[in-house]
């Protein structure tokens, strides 16, 4: 008999399961957030202001995700209606030294931190005598420490508080399945509270699927991926240098290996949004020598978050729809409508690079290359979707 075939284990992701995952943009103050999501949403919905606290509640907008694969769909199908795929961001208060402790404004900003799945986290790198410090001079290694301890010392708070509340549980002795559940859950979180206490963070942690079941119900700060924008003045965005970033990298390469970091000019990026059409952004763009880096900051915090795309095409609407990679279609089915999950039959699936290739759907179908998927088929990034589902039950 041929051997058996391995079973590979789904990894199990950090943070919450879901297709509407948040992103927010955390600091120190006065580092230029406010201003960079007025420019990422092309809004007003931000509040910039000289003031340490000039944002209280975090203020929420919805940012197209830029995707050339969408915009030649649309060319292709010239459909009435066109729905691209977005990312929901949140511009969060300024944090202080001592937020943790209720410092500031400290603990109402880190629950606004705890409902969001991603951070953007703004480094300071510019002088300028006119934007006050609330440290009082500009040192991004710094305020890299003060933002990495004050979300560590909330996340021991919280562990703390988790595991009182497990030892209630485990105190009531016993044999049974449950209470054995209940010894594992408590030697977890005692693991995460051991490593938090030696100065490192949840998501640089090697965790197992049973353990990470026990993390993430705890929505820690530290357990969220992170994408760093270093912010430069217009002048060191353009020439690519800056005194300051040697240092910023190797504090990142020391504390966060791995984690994306992205230059960008928060004074550059509001400048173009005064311009009126794209033509005169690309137009300045050119002149200066430098482009935004805002759709590469939006793309790689939707891959930070593991999140991909599908599409529904046709003359009536092309749409790309956000799903969590590693999505059976049953659940891709149920981004659409919750009904078409439970009633589920089939996925009509060809690839986007397939009628890019080819140019028409009916040369795609003769390739052979239309697949007819089951249940149990993952949504691949760049699909293109067509559901079939049973009538749903009154």
């Amino acid at each position: 008999m041929p051997p058996k075939k391995a079973v590979e284990e789904k990894k199990v992701l950090l943070g919450r399961p879901g297709n509407n995952l948040k992103s927010g943009i955390v600091g120190l103050a006065n580092v230029g957030k406010s201003t960079l999501f007025q420019a990422i949403t092309k809004c007003n919905l931000g509040n910039p202001a000289n003031f340490p606290y000039a944002t209280i509640d975090p203020e929420e907008a919805r940012v197209i995700v830029p995707d050339e694969r969408y915009d030649w769909l649309c060319e292709k199908y010239k459909p009435k209606s066109r729905v691209p795929a977005n990312l929901t961001v949140y511009d969060i208060a300024g944090l202080t030294r001592g937020a943790s402790t209720g410092a500031g404004l400290g603990n109402a900003f880190l629950s606004h931190i705890r409902a969001v799945d991603a951070i953007f986290q703004v480094v300071r790198c510019f002088d300028d005598a006119e934007i006050i410090h609330v440290e009082g001079d500009v040192n991004p290694t710094r305020d890299l420490d003060i933002i990495s301890e004050e979300l560590r010392l909330k996340d021991i708070e919280f562990v703390e508080k988790a595991l009182e509340n497990q030892k209630k549980k485990t105190r009531q002795g016993g044999q049974s399945l449950q209470m054995k559940q209940w010894k594992e859950e408590e030697a977890t979180i005692e693991k995460i509270l051991a490593h938090l206490k030696d100065g490192k963070e949840v998501r640089k942690g090697t965790w197992g699927p049973k353990e990470i079941e026990v993390i993430n119900p705890l929505f820690l700060l530290t357990a969220k991926p992170v994408v760093y924008l270093v912010n430069l003045s217009e002048k060191d965005y353009i020439r690519k240098k800056n005194k300051y970033l040697p240092g910023v990298a190797k504090w990142i390469q020391d504390n966060a290996p791995g984690d994306p970091i992205i230059p960008i000019s928060v004074a550059f990026e509001e400048r173009l949004t005064r311009f009126e059409t794209d033509a005169e952004v690309a137009e300045e763009e050119k002149k200066v020598g430098a482009t935004s880096a805002l759709p590469k900051l939006i793309v790689t915090m939707r891959k930070a978050l593991d999140l991909g795309s599908f599409f529904t095409v046709g003359p009536d609407e092309v749409r790309q729809w956000t799903l969590r990679n590693g999505t059976k279609a049953p659940q891709a089915a149920g981004v659409i409508h919750t009904d078409f999950e439970k009633t589920f039959i089939q996925a009509i699936v060809f690839k986007y690079a397939d009628i890019k290739e080819l140019g028409d759907e009916s040369e795609v179908r003769s390739k052979g290359k239309i697949m007819t998927k089951g249940k149990d088929y993952i949504v691949e990034d760049g699909d293109i979707l067509h559901f079939k589902a049973g009538a749903a039950k009154s």
